[in-house]
Formats: C-alpha cells, structure tokens, sequence
C-alpha cells in the first residue's frame, strides 16, 4: 500500500560547486502534487545523502523510492543509495527512471535492488505505478505504459509511453530544496547563474545520443508566456544574472524560436545552450539581432566529425560545411561556438582521430576563440525491443583483440571503470593503448594552448603562461607526453571544460 510519502532522490553526479537544481526529481515532484506528498534528497549537495536517505526510509513514513539515474558516475551512487535502502527496508519498492533505465531496461531490472524501472518521460508512468501499488493490483500493472517489471521473475517490458508535454504547464517546486540559493553559481555567465530547461526532447535521432532513446523523435517547446513568468521568477525571487539551458536543442525551427528569442531580448540575461549547426546557418539576420540583443554568450554545437560519410551513419543530419559555416556565423554575430567532437569510431578510429584534429587546428586557424570538447565516440546499446540486437551488436563492434563486443547485462557490470568510461565516452573497447594516450595528450595540449573561456578561477597570467608553454608543442604538433603541461596545470587550477559543463 501507498499511503505515506514518496522519497525522491537525486544521487551524487557532480561537486557541490558545480550544483544545479535537480530538474527531473523536481518534475516529478510537481506531477505527484495533489496525489502524493513528496520529498527531494540531493546528492549533490548532500555529501551524506545515503545515510540521510536510510534515515528517511528508517522510520516507517515512506511508501516509496524514486531514484534518477544517469550512466557513469551517476549510477555507482545510485546502486549505493539502492542497496543502502535495500539493506534497511528490503520490501520498500526502489524505482529508477532517467537515462540509464531508459537505455538499458533489462540491466536495471537484473539488480536485486530494482523492483521498477522508468523509461523516457516518468510523470505520468510513477503515479500510474504508485496508484496500482497503492491499490495492491499487480494485474494494473500490465497496462501502464513506459514501465519495465517483473512477472514471476521475469523482466516485463510495457509499452512504450506517448511522448507528452504536460510538464512544461507546471510550475517546478524549487521551495522544496533544503536551500534553492546554493544551485546559483559563479560562472562566466554571471555571478548567479541558473541551470533551467526550457524545451523537452529533441527531433533528431543521433546514435550515440541518450535524448534519442529518451524521447524518440519528440519535442515539445514552452510557450512564450511561460518562459517570461519562469524568468522574471527566477530574476526576483533569486537575482539570476545568468542562465544555463539544458534544452537538449534549444535552436531548432526558426518561427517556433523567434517568440522565445524576442523573451530572452527583453531580459538580456547572458545565456548558454545547446544548438545545432544546420539551425544557426539557417537563421535570418532579423532572428541573428534577437540572438545578439539577447546576449548569447556561448552556443554549444554537436560537431561530432569532419567526415560526411560518418555524420551520416550516426544519423547526425547535419555535415562539414555547416560546422564551418555555423563558427563564422557564430564569430560575425558575437558568439563563442563550443564544439564537441567524437573521436575514433570503431570503422576507422585511428584514421578518423587524425582527420579530425586537423579540422580542429583549421577551426582554431579561422576563428581561434571556438571552444573545441573532445570524447571518444561511444554508441549505445540497441533498445530492448529491437530485434536481434545482441547479435547485430556483435557483427558491428569489435574490441582491440577482434572480439565481438559484449555490452554489460546488470547495473553492477555497467558500475566498472571500464564501462563507466565508455558511458562518459572516455574509452571504447576498439581504441588501443596508443591512440587512446594520443587522444589525451592532444586534448591536453589543445586545452593549454587554447584555455576555455568559462574558467574563471585560474588566474590571467596564469592562462598566459600555459598558453605560451603549449604554443610549440601545438604549432609543431608534438602532442606525447607532455608532462610540463599537466605539472602546470595542477599548479594554476586550470579547470577542465567537460567537467564545467555538467
């Protein structure tokens, strides 16, 4: 029975300086209002966030637990959260939801310390699921979409749930954080920055992308009546000065855009997001001004290769040529394009790594201040229902040795380094040793000869002499070992962008 209050619980994913608000658990909180009394644990700013969560469970008042989850890090404090509440209350139910159930359904469901897991979107899925357990009808919950269970020890796969933009009406409950103020963070952006999303999902299916998993195609944007009162909420009830959005794709169809953009020109609050290439090229000089007037510092565009043939096999859409074109549009209009790149694809990984660090020195030739991520390109496990996905796996992705690459079956599995690198696209099966290492010390050099502009701890001289330590390594691309780059680095705290960016 489901009579007491759901335990909501965002595990530890990144360090207290680099919190934001925990936007999923808080979703799901607003959808439970009126059904279910709620409340939120963060572990990001909760460094005992396990014993504070056995604490909770210990005196009998919560019916359930809803646990988000990503791949990597993420998933090594969920299972201990998991197992922690397990071990304290063993019939409680447990409910994952977020990206890694969503991807991988049946490895979630093969923990012992998993009775439920959510895919895609949870709202609707999670009060569907505690009105069936709080009626105690296992039969209802065969029909709630979304939902992965088990059947007499059998993993059970629902439906998949109707893409839905419901959650874009509510009002997020920040007031239910222990301290809403502590999510508002320096940055190059402004002294308090927000991390906020506007938009759901995105129209485009990448491989290597969970968003495509997550929401199939699907998106949804907010009208514009309700960014302005999200705005104007967060200016007066916090003091933002500077907003980080988490849109998976804020630029996308330029008439749904211009009525959002012309909002963000009436605050002229400096601003971060996600875009696409094809999108900027695409924008008129009339939506270019909105763009300026707004104060767009930063766009963070999804260049993943220079090889056209590559964009379109990961289902990119997007090619070479609008990459490029995309940084000058970007350069002539103010602002900074952020690149990410994804190296050594299991076809070619050493000639398709070289190949794109010289697309990088070219980017960097034509306009220097592009701020360039590097990752390895790691695509995601077939969806559960797709037929014969192991063996398909296997004849595409071999290991260095020739063996067919074997993808983890449990949470525990996923939870080691190796796999955990690969779900943070650090290291792939395929790459040796040797490549492997010339891709870190490419990054290495790139990033000291060309710091990031978002770091705003490590001092100006300091910048100053990494890029003058850097510049011969770079210009005579002698990228191994460079040993006095990484000393230097730890001397003048020089952040890494891919951990700034969470």
């Amino acid at each position: 029975m489901i009579s007491q209050r759901i335990l909501l619980i965002n595990p530890t994913i990144t360090s207290h300086r680099h919190a934001r608000f925990p936007l999923a658990i808080l979703s799901l909180s607003a959808a439970l209002d009126g059904k279910y009394a709620s409340t939120i644990i963060d572990g990001n700013v909760d460094r005992n966030f396990i014993s504070t969560a056995v604490r909770a469970v210990g005196d009998g008042s919560v019916g359930a637990v809803g646990v988000t989850v990503m791949g990597g890090p993420q998933l090594l404090s969920a299972i201990a959260v998991s197992k922690a509440i397990r071990r304290q209350l063993p019939t409680l139910p447990i409910i994952w939801g977020g990206a890694f159930p969503t991807v991988c359904p049946d490895a979630a469901l093969n923990s012992p310390y998993v009775d439920y897991a959510v895919r895609a979107q949870g709202e609707d899925t999670l009060v569907e699921l505690l009105d069936a357990l709080a009626d105690g009808r296992d039969e209802a919950l065969d029909s709630i979409p979304g939902l992965t269970w088990r059947r007499r020890g059998q993993t059970v796969h629902n439906k998949d749930r109707i893409f839905s933009a419901a959650s874009l009406g509510r009002m997020l409950p920040y007031d239910r954080l222990e301290n809403p103020q502590q999510y508002l963070t320096k940055t190059y952006l402004g002294s308090r920055t927000l991390g906020y999303q506007a938009a759901l999902g995105c129209r485009f299916r990448c491989t290597f992308c969970g968003v495509a998993t997550m929401f199939r195609g699907k998106m949804a944007l907010p009208t514009a009546a309700r960014l302005e009162q999200d705005l104007g909420f967060m200016k007066e009830r916090f003091g933002v000065n500077g907003i980080q959005f988490y849109d998976h794709n804020f630029f996308d169809r330029e008439v749904d855009m211009v009525p959002l953009l012309e909002i963000l020109a009436k605050f002229q609050l400096p601003w971060w997001c996600f875009a696409r290439s094809d999108a900027l090229v695409n924008l008129s000089e009339r939506s270019w001004a909105l763009v300026r007037k707004s104060r767009l510092r930063m766009a963070y565009i999804g260049a993943e290769s220079p090889s056209d043939w590559l964009l379109h096999d990961i289902r990119k859409g997007t090619s070479r040529d609008q990459t490029l074109e995309a940084v000058e549009k970007c350069r002539s209009h103010g602002v900074v394009p952020e690149l990410s790149f994804m190296l050594a694809p299991p076809q070619d990984p050493e000639g398709e790594t070289e190949k794109t660090f010289e697309f990088i020195r070219l980017i960097k030739r034509l306009h220097p201040a592009t701020e360039v991520m590097i990752y390895i390109y790691t695509p995601l496990p077939r969806r559960h229902d797709t037929n014969a996905a192991s063996a398909r796996m296997s004849s595409e992705f071999r290991d260095r040795a020739g063996r067919p690459v074997v993808f983890p079956r449990t949470a525990d599995e996923w939870a080691e380094p190796q796999w955990v690198d690969y779900w943070c696209h650090q290291d792939a099966p395929w790459l040796s040793e040797r490549l492997r290492r010339r891709i870190v010390d490419f990054t290495t050099v790139l990033g000291c000869r060309y710091p990031t502009i978002m770091d705003i701890r490590a001092s100006a001289w300091g910048k100053s002499a990494l890029r003058a330590l850097a510049s011969w390594r770079y210009r005579y691309q002698r990228y191994d070992h460079p040993w006095e780059l990484r000393v230097s680095r730890k001397l003048i705290r020089h952040w890494d962008p891919r951990v700034m960016s969470l």
